[in-house]
């Protein structure tokens, strides 16, 4: 079977997106779905960065990390939800997931919510597509 087809969708009749994402993708001839558990902002032996920037970063290379284990790449991300637990962190979080993910736009939720560990400023899931 061929690698995934990916086409954007960002019609002219709805508000365009404003922070590096698309509105809606469209997978067709995939091979395989991964669907990428909330990463939280942790290094491997548990501890937790300080700051809301490095979180994120943090949380940016588990994903990524998750997503290499699998043999995939951010170019592969389909779906990416993003919880945030203050809304001043939007736009550090819009920044970082700026430069992890390059020019590439996958689908993007960000909400403001309760983390379960307090410690933890973000958490980010995904699901990618070959």
């Amino acid at each position: 079977m061929p690698q995934a087809h990916i086409v954007s969708h960002n019609p002219g009749t709805v508000h365009p997106p404003a922070g590096g994402y698309s509105l809606g993708l469209e997978v067709t001839q995939h091979r395989r779905l991964l669907f990428i558990s909330g990463q939280v902002p942790e290094w491997s032996d548990g501890s937790v960065p300080e700051g809301f920037e490095a979180q994120c970063e943090q949380a940016w290379r588990n994903v990524m990390e998750v997503l290499a284990a699998a043999g995939l790449g951010v170019e592969h991300l389909v779906k990416v939800t993003t919880f945030l637990t203050d809304r001043s962190q939007v736009v550090t979080n819009r920044t970082v997931r700026r430069s992890m993910l390059g020019e590439h736009q996958p689908a993007l939720t960000v909400m403001i919510a309760e983390t379960v560990d307090s410690k933890w400023l973000l958490e980010i899931e995904a699901i990618a597509a070959e």
